[in-house]
């Protein structure tokens, strides 16, 4: 049967409906394709899978909740699955810290929501002139038309016609770019967004920019966002990178790893401080979404957290993370066109060279992944490179396998180049 109708996300027309593309099942790092072949995954289900595909608890609990409840909102009402799920995540982010929480359904509108949340707090301690968002260049921080418009990547904006009238964008990891903003602008900052780890190039904020970003809070009174869509729930280490900071953001956004991907889920956990500005103004939020905070994601969530603990994955991430670092040196050290890695965790790039020496060209990144892809693995477009993201709890075995096949891919790729032809012709996508 030939399927013609879906619309494909970030995929040219002309790529769609590929069986190679098209994936029938999934269980733990192994992903199956309708043209028969396995794939390891490389990418835990586009960051999602921090516990690897097809965990039979979550799914239990998913199940249980929909029988029990199909659907409840929290759309002028609450359930019980969804106190349950908020209390948890407080917990787990911090209570001392941390008091309530708002759920969204993607990382991109969960940042729409964190946008108006800090607009609306400032305007209630009367100071509605604090409206301009700061974000980071290079920084994801999704589609959605506010996300959008704090992603600091050209990305079509222009073309979409998103406003960024009320956003800026300062350089990662320069505290001159930030601080100078702040002596120009500080009074008009309501927050500054930040990923820990930005997940376009996998590059950590070092510790001295984010203490510059702590002392300017403090200093200006913005509200400091900790974007965790992807670097929660272990994937760099701790459950949150933000844990590691040496004071906590304003207000923290989960998603991705939050239901194991299986649920379209996000939440912004808010500080006590930001939650009673809104408690002592009886204030309302507007902001509301049909699907957010049901009782099959919030169930999801409960679970998650659940096996999180039982499998002890923050810990088992960090052992695997060590074995991925050996594996990387070893790459780098053994191949001329490995040029260097980047990231912390199990969130890293792969910077590719030419034979020449110069950084891989962006226009040929989708063509190497395709190239990795038809060795046998599943991984993410990066800068220059690819981006290895595995499931916290991929055995030993796997993970090397897995750089095993990235290589073949680098050098099936580089070997491709020569025959431009061939090359265009496995390329697929273009980023």
């Amino acid at each position: 049967m030939s399927y013609q109708a879906l619309w494909t996300s970030l995929v040219p027309p002309s790529q769609h409906g590929r069986d190679d593309l098209c994936a029938v099942s999934a269980e733990g790092m192994r992903i199956r394709f309708s043209d028969g072949r396995e794939l390891l995954d490389g990418d835990s289900g586009l960051w999602n899978a921090n516990l690897g595909h097809g965990n039979t608890v979550i799914a239990d609990a998913i199940a249980q909740a929909l029988h029990e409840a199909s659907y409840l909102s929290i759309f002028r009402y609450e359930h019980t699955w969804a106190r349950r799920a908020a209390d948890a995540l407080v917990d787990l982010a911090g209570a001392d810290h941390y008091g309530r929480v708002i759920f969204s359904t993607s990382g991109g509108s969960a940042n729409d929501l964190v946008m108006k949340t800090a607009r609306h707090y400032h305007a209630l301690r009367g100071d509605d002139t604090r409206n301009v968002i700061v974000g980071l260049r290079g920084s994801y921080h999704g589609l959605t038309y506010g996300s959008f418009s704090l992603t600091g990547e050209n990305l079509g904006q222009r073309l979409y016609g998103v406003d960024g009238r009320l956003v800026r964008h300062v350089h990662p990891n320069d505290p001159a770019s930030v601080t100078d903003l702040m002596e120009r602008h500080g009074e008009r900052i309501a927050a500054v967004v930040v990923e820990p780890v930005l997940g376009s190039g996998a590059v950590p904020l070092e510790d001295d920019y984010v203490d510059t970003l702590l002392r300017l809070r403090d200093e200006h009174g913005f509200l400091l966002v900790a974007d965790e869509v992807a670097t929660g729930f272990g994937r760099t280490g701790d459950m949150f990178a933000s844990q590691r900071w040496t004071a906590r953001p304003d207000l923290l956004v989960t998603s991705k790893g939050l239901t194991n991907g299986t649920c379209a889920a996000s939440a912004v956990i808010v500080s006590r401080g930001v939650a009673d500005a809104f408690q002592q103004a009886d204030a309302m939020l507007t902001h509301g979404e049909t699907q957010a905070g049901t009782p099959a994601t919030c169930a999801a969530i409960l679970a998650t957290i659940d096996e999180m603990r039982r499998l002890d994955a923050v810990a088992r991430g960090r052992r695997l993370a060590e074995r991925l670092d050996d594996e990387l040196t070893a790459l780098v050290a053994g191949h001329a066109l490995i040029g260097s890695t980047t990231g912390i965790g199990l969130f890293r790039s792969i910077r590719v060279v030419t034979p020449s020496g110069e950084p891989l060209p962006q226009h040929q990144v989708m063509g190497l992944v395709a190239r990795i892809r038809e060795a046998g693995a599943i991984v993410h477009p990066g800068i220059n490179g690819v981006q290895l993201l595995p499931p916290l709890i991929c055995g030993d075995e796997d993970l090397a396998e897995l750089v095993r096949r990235v290589r073949t891919g680098i050098e099936a790729h580089a070997a491709g180049v020569a025959a431009p032809g061939r090359a265009a012709r496995l390329a697929g996508a273009r980023p």
